[in-house]
């Protein structure tokens, strides 16, 4: 039995190994995702919150929700690093729900500042989602 168990063991770690060592995309250490965080909270508090308020709620009908909005914590970091970008004059559905308030662009803010913020924002509150990379934001700011 106890040989099984050693066995079984060591199958279940080589998967797990196996899993690790292919995954799509690099897993960023913590550290390193909460430091951005923490910057891009100083970027969202000068520049986002009053729109978006302090707990990323947003104003209903006017400005979108972050925080749970799908929009936000979805696969698509691209389509946010435009909105930051270039701003938004269109009436957006979020989750079911429109906002029509127009968002300015942010072309000033450098890569870094952007990917912070986003990182704050896709973090924050009770979003879980991945990071966004400073090497994400210059694709898409240098992509005609």
């Amino acid at each position: 039995m106890a040989n099984k168990k050693k066995l079984f063991f060591g199958a279940g770690a080589a998967i797990i190994m196996l899993m690790t060592a292919f995954r799509a995309e690099p897993v960023q250490q913590p550290v390193a995702v909460k430091a951005s965080a923490e910057r891009g909270k100083q970027v969202y508090v000068k520049r986002c919150m009053a729109c978006h308020q302090a707990d990323g709620g947003g104003v209903p009908h006017l400005n979108a929700p972050l925080d749970g909005a799908s929009a936000v914590t979805g696969k698509d970091k691209a389509k946010l690093i435009k909105i930051v970008l270039n701003g938004m004059t269109d009436r957006v559905e979020i989750d079911g729900e429109f906002y029509s308030n127009n968002m300015p662009g942010n072309k000033d803010l450098t890569d870094a500042e952007i990917a912070d913020v986003l990182t704050y924002v896709r973090t924050g509150w009770s979003n879980k989602s991945s990071a966004v990379t400073v090497a994400e934001v210059k694709a898409v700011r240098t992509k005609k």
